[in-house]
């Protein structure tokens, strides 16, 4: 059912959402500077394999 009684459902706060850290600013930055790693290493691949 769709809204139940008062102080049924979830706890508040994330203290069931933040299980793994995957979204998680630390864990963003991470994939995001290893993207960007990749990114450099393949342009700079391509720009020698052109010699």
């Amino acid at each position: 059912m769709h809204g139940g009684a008062h102080g049924s459902g979830a706890p508040r706060g994330n203290a069931n959402a933040l299980k793994h850290g995957l979204y998680t600013r630390e864990a963003i930055a991470a994939r995001k500077a290893m993207r960007d790693l990749l990114k450099e290493a393949r342009n700079l691949r391509a720009r020698l394999s052109s010699f």
